[in-house]
């Protein structure tokens, strides 16, 4: 089996180890090199030819964003995931990497010991390569259980939509940034999950926020259910609604799918609460999350899209919905705003 190959550029001597350390204890993946800066790290590249690069983010000499814009340009096709603090210079930093070509994240550990340290590498560091690098679009395996047939088709002038609810992943924040701003004044409540921690989650509402007509803001528990303003789930908090669906309500119940927020429990939620009155789009993300909301949603009569393979950086979470059936239609990123329109009554195009 080939071994993925990976090239770690970090100043800390200590991440860089311990980094290494969790990616040579499997039986998958090789380090190929390490680099103290972006320019050191830039000057091996070419020789190097890893399959993926974990990059940090605040360097001296050549930071992390920097570092990026080169080597997006000289290796398009590279995967690159940012090794990020968690602050707020971290995350906006992190955010802006994103939207400037890199494929994903994970967090610093918080860990004091060095074997708790590999440990949240392993878990948290290790799947997200291994997904970037299969094939750059990674399925994974479709559930094994039987499912339903799908209930009627839903005509597409339907005007009984009332919340919609967003769920996404790795490649997510790009994905919102397309998907958020075509929504306005689609007069609704919207609701999203993107698997993010605490303070990523505030500034990736900020920058939505900065780039939409729509109002849109990190959740509160309690914040009534508006037209036209975006939730965005808190990072380390499930967000439902409540019982008569006028308000979000926060908790910190065990993580779903190993994810808090998880899209699935926001899913279930408005199945629960507003049954044929609600549509759900899953976009690009690593894993399964969000399927079985989206199959309680489907059941309880509401509207479920998918991004498809071809635009999702990982195709997890909207695979996993298109391939078993759930979905009623897999649409290319650029297609999911208009379907959601059109499904909701507020203009023409989409499906078809």
């Amino acid at each position: 089996m080939n071994r993925i190959k990976v090239f770690i550029i970090d100043d800390s001597v200590v991440a860089r180890r311990i980094v290494a350390a969790a990616i040579e204890a499997s039986d998958d993946m090789e380090v190929v090199g390490t680099a103290a800066n972006g320019r050191v790290g830039l000057a091996k590249l070419q020789r190097l030819s890893p399959d993926a690069v974990v990059l940090d983010v605040e360097m001296p000499e050549m930071d992390g964003l920097e570092t990026l814009l080169e080597l997006s340009s000289e290796h398009p096709h590279l995967p690159v995931i940012m090794f990020s603090s968690l602050t707020r210079q971290g995350a906006e930093t992190t955010l802006e990497a994103l939207s400037r070509g890199a494929n994903d994240y994970v967090t610093k550990p918080v860990a004091s010991g060095i074997d708790e340290a590999k440990a949240e590498i392993t878990e948290q560091l290790l799947p997200k390569i291994r997904a970037l690098c299969e094939g750059v679009h990674h399925t994974g395996n479709l559930p094994a259980v039987p499912l339903p047939p799908p209930p009627p088709p839903v005509a597409s002038t339907s005007t009984q939509v009332r919340v919609v609810g967003l769920g996404s992943s790795t490649g997510g924040p790009n994905a919102l940034a397309e998907v958020v701003p075509e929504l306005s004044g689609l007069g609704l409540p919207i609701l999203v999950v993107q698997h993010m921690p605490p303070i990523f989650t505030r500034l990736l509402a900020e920058r939505l926020d900065s780039h939409s007509s729509l109002r849109v803001r990190e959740a509160e528990s309690g914040d009534p259910l508006e037209a036209n303003t975006v939730y965005v789930a808190p990072g380390d908090h499930h967000m439902v609604v409540s019982e008569d669906g006028s308000r979000v309500v926060l908790h910190r119940s065990a993580p779903v799918n190993s994810c808090r927020p998880a899209v699935d429990v926001l899913f279930d939620s408005l199945a629960s609460r507003f049954g044929s009155h609600c549509l759900a789009a899953v976009l690009t993300g690593m894993g399964k999350d969000g399927f079985e909301g989206c199959r309680a949603i489907r059941d309880a009569g509401g509207r479920v899209f998918a991004q498809d393979e071809s635009t999702s950086v990982v195709w997890g979470m909207p695979g996993y919905v298109s391939r078993s059936g759930v979905a009623e239609a897999t649409l290319p990123l650029d297609r999911i705003a208009p379907a959601i329109r059109k499904a909701c009554g507020s203009e023409p195009g989409g499906v078809g």
